[in-house]
């Protein structure tokens, strides 16, 4: 983590279904991504991780959870986000992944890349969301995987009581047990906050012009928030229903008129936001996709990091093979996965 952190001061002195769709970048056919990734190096357990972890299954003592989306457009970046996890990790053993995809062969890959990786795959069917998804800006929002992190406690086991929620197009650079470990206190769902940010564009005119929908947010200090980082108490959205409570609101952009534009975001907003546990912005450094054209490269914000995130139309990966990368794209190189085992 502090070499990233001073990698970045250096950058600031100077300036899972597998849905393809046609306006996502351009990648390699999901077949040859799939056979085309080498071997993860093995990662083990200090001396002092909890020894009740290791060998047990998913409802074990002392594991750490986290979810993340398995699917072909953006397989590349998942493997690498394992990979960052487990390499920052004191304790890897003690890791345990939850895929969601809609293609359990997926199983296989992620098998051959990490041959000791305790994980476990849930399908997603996509009809569970696909009557409630409205239009958004960008046709990659649509895709349904992208809101199966809405099910995450009806998906998961009943023991797993917390999680930790990963985009596919990140890396960390520190520890994950110290993310784990924050505290949420009576709080759903922890998140870095950035309520600098203009709130009112999340929204529709329509939402903030009827007195009935803009009154959700009274009484509350909403803040937005990158769904692309979370924190959840899976035992406290079973408890209250937030699973219902998201579906109502993308049932009222669907049936009422559009309130928002950006996919799954806005019903989060919705629902958590002002409710929230805040979380340090080092780990969620958001942003950096840019808008994938030559001259919107981002930097990073200022502060200490502890997780890189892509966030935006351009990816790293495509941008690395295609010979046309932003600075930031070189601290997630080492963590890509993509390409043959050396001989």
């Amino acid at each position: 983590m502090l070499l990233i952190a001073k990698i970045s001061g250096l950058f600031s002195a100077a300036m899972v279904m597998v849905v393809l769709s046609p306006s996502l970048p351009s990648f390699p056919p999901a077949e040859a991504i799939r056979s085309s990734f080498r071997r993860s190096p093995v990662f083990r357990n200090a001396d002092d991780c909890a020894a009740a972890a290791v060998g047990a299954g998913v409802c074990g003592r002392s594991l750490v959870h986290i979810a993340i989306t398995l699917d072909g457009a953006y397989l590349r970046g998942s493997i690498a986000a394992v990979h960052s996890v487990l390499q920052h990790s004191r304790c890897p053993e003690s890791v345990f992944f939850h895929f969601l995809v809609s293609d359990t062969d997926l199983e296989a890959l992620v098998r051959s890349t990490f041959p000791d990786l305790r994980f476990r795959s849930y399908l997603f069917d996509p009809s569970v969301v696909r009557g409630l998804i409205s239009p958004s800006v960008r046709q990659a929002l649509e895709q349904p995987l992208n809101y199966a992190r809405n099910y995450l406690a009806e998906l998961l086991e009943p023991c797993v009581r917390r999680v930790i929620y990963l985009d596919s197009d990140l890396v960390v650079v520190d520890d994950v047990f110290k993310l784990w470990n924050t505290s949420l206190g009576l709080r759903t769902l922890g998140a870095p906050e950035y309520c600098h940010a203009n709130f009112t564009k999340y929204f529709t005119d329509r939402f903030w012009s009827d007195p009935r929908l803009a009154s959700t947010f009274a009484g509350r200090k909403p803040c937005y928030f990158n769904t692309g980082v979370m924190v959840m108490d899976l035992a406290r959205w079973r408890r209250f229903g937030y699973t219902r409570r998201i579906e109502r609101w993308m049932e009222v952009q669907r049936t009422d008129g559009r309130i928002y534009e950006l996919g799954s975001l806005p019903p989060f907003l919705l629902v958590f936001a002002g409710h929230v546990a805040p979380i340090d912005h080092r780990w969620n450094q958001h942003g950096l996709g840019g808008d994938n054209v030559r001259g919107s490269c981002r930097d990073l914000h200022p502060g200490p990091v502890s997780l890189l995130h892509w966030s935006g139309s351009g990816k790293p990966w495509v941008r690395l093979d295609s010979n046309r990368p932003c600075p930031l794209d070189s601290l997630w190189a080492p963590y890509d996965l993509f390409g043959p085992n050396p001989q």
